[in-house]
């Protein structure tokens, strides 16, 4: 195919079908899943690049914030095993915290997909595993502590499985047909991408991607960077406090607007810190284009047109720009923050686009010890969403916490695979921030352990000190709160249960916008009438 072939017709038709493409191997690797933390969670991403390593497409039901990190991953990998040096049927793994997602329980992997003998893309994965080997822990000092680093390598050499590859993680890890099921499945999905490109490629009578690639990636950088041209010319900044381990922290965000570019710089926020809180720059960068594309340009495809407008810069050594061997299992309680910050610098700009701060960073608890019938180990993961921010055209949902994108895991599922009981999953009245739109309300969420042996729980939660901001005039949404046999407990901790002791958790609730006075009186009736609020709809703060 020629640029003079090329017209806008037949480029939408082969991009929608490479979109899909990419959404049904998606579907693929979920479905051919061992770990529920894929097949429920959806805490993956599949993308597919061309030959020179531009992102194209990510698939839809998908971490978004992976867009960001999978171009990193994959320029890792080219610069250890070039282009010209793969075979077809390679497939190359690593989940090296520094050229990843930012900890080492998301493994990425790479598979070159060639047509003869010719390389034409790269089909691209990152799937999370609950169990990486180690001891994670609150109390982490160093990557080395935190699990196996996989460094970049081979797992699969011109469609033969490496013995050593295997063998070294099924050594390391508690659980490892789970995880070795879940990376598999991940191999399969490239079989199917590699077989449906290549159809498309002889039903659409073309024999490269690059013009193809090209237009996409023009497209999508024009779109975004309309959209910033937009803007208001000028340096906004934001600032705020967060919780950490042993002393609060601050986050620091001046986002410069320049014609149609944007860059955004973390300088000011604290140092790194000893505690595995700590973000990569990979993962900040990730959230921060995250934040600009939902922001500015939401319905733009997922590629590297979309990212290229945006520069995102952090001083090294900071809590956004971690040095190795700093522990970073627990990323996400300073990198969720990013969005947020974001959101905060442009709102007196965007009035219309932001919402107010979530209940996130994600929270989510770890049960691990001896099966009930004493046949080997478990180690199993709960994700709990807080509130939403309230939105400018609404109020915040309960329970689904931007910037996170996983989804709920059915209590049924976890039941079954862990000893414990949910005895409790409810809103709770009166915690989402109050506005013109409320902030989507807590949660709380009730175990209690029903295994003969003690039940180690680790909990790594942020919003306990510093709930939710309300923005303009919205006011703040509720903080968190961790229990065990009703005494509150650390949020960043290892807990010993024992049988029959029982949890709570109550997850932050969203930040409210606009000020309360604006809230139209049906509202407020509908909220107390469903149980939202109070009848009077104050809360004690």
């Amino acid at each position: 195919m020629t640029a003079k072939r090329l017209d806008p017709v037949r480029l939408g038709l082969i991009w929608r079908r490479m979109d899909g493409i990419v959404d049904q191997v998606a579907e693929t690797f979920v479905r051919a899943a061992f770990s529920v933390v894929v097949r429920d969670n959806y805490d993956m991403a599949f993308s597919l690049f061309d030959e020179r390593g531009r992102q194209l497409t990510q698939s839809k039901r998908s971490i978004p914030s992976f867009m960001g990190t999978l171009p990193r991953t994959l320029q890792a990998v080219l610069e250890k095993h070039p282009a010209d040096t793969l075979e077809p049927g390679d497939t190359i793994i690593t989940n090296d915290s520094w050229i990843g997602t930012g900890h080492l329980n998301d493994i990425s992997m790479i598979h070159p997909i060639f047509r003869g003998r010719t390389l034409i893309a790269f089909a691209a994965s990152t799937a999370h595993t609950v169990d990486i080997g180690g001891a994670p822990s609150p109390s982490a000092r160093d990557r080395y502590e935190e699990g196996l680093t996989i460094p970049i390598c081979k797992i699969v050499e011109a469609g033969t499985e490496s013995p050593v590859v295997l063998s070294f993680l099924e050594e390391n890890l508690r659980q490892p047909i789970e995880t070795l099921g879940d990376i598999r499945a991940q191999f399969a999905a490239y079989r199917d991408c590699a077989r449906m490109l290549n159809r498309l490629f002889d039903e659409e009578r073309i024999d490269g991607l690059a013009v193809i690639a090209d237009e996409i990636v023009k497209r999508s950088q024009l779109s975004m960077e309309a959209a910033i041209e937009d803007l208001p010319d000028g340096i906004y900044t934001d600032g705020f406090d967060i919780d950490g381990v042993d002393q609060p922290l601050r986050i620091e965000c001046t986002v410069a607007i320049n014609g149609n570019t944007i860059s955004i710089d973390f300088n000011g926020t604290s140092s790194q810190v000893l505690w595995p809180i700590n973000s990569v720059l990979n993962y900040t960068q990730a959230y921060a284009c995250y934040a600009v594309k939902c922001l500015l340009d939401p319905n733009a495809p997922n590629n590297a047109g979309t990212l290229t407008p945006i520069t995102v810069s952090a001083p090294k050594g900071c809590l956004l720009n971690a040095n190795p061997p700093a522990p970073v299992w627990g990323r996400h309680l300073s990198g969720h923050y990013v969005p947020p910050a974001i959101f905060g610098a442009l709102a007196k700009i965007l009035p219309d686009k932001i919402c107010a701060e979530s209940g996130s960073p994600l929270w989510n608890v770890y049960f691990s010890g001896k099966k009930p019938n004493g046949d080997g180990n478990f180690f199993k993961m709960f994700f709990m969403n807080g509130g939403h921010g309230a939105r400018s055209h609404g109020d915040g949902p309960g329970c689904l916490s931007f910037p996170s994108n996983v989804s709920n895991q059915p209590i049924e599922a976890f039941e079954h695979q862990a000893p414990l009981i949910v005895t409790e999953k409810t809103f709770v009245p009166d915690t989402g921030g109050v506005g013109k739109y409320r902030g989507g309300n807590a949660q709380r969420i009730g175990f209690v352990s029903r295994s003969d042996h003690p039940v180690t729980m680790t909990i790594r939660h942020e919003r306990v000190g510093f709930p939710p901001r309300g923005l303009l005039g919205g006011e703040v949404g509720s903080a968190g709160i961790d229990m065990v046999n009703g005494l509150k407990i650390p949020a960043k901790s290892r807990t010993e249960l024992k049988p029959g002791d029982e949890v709570s958790f109550q997850t932050p609730g969203g930040g409210g916008l606009f000020p309360p006075s604006e809230r139209e009186s049906k509202m407020i009736e509908n909220d107390a009438r469903s149980g939202l609020t109070t009848f009077d709809g104050r809360r004690e703060r």
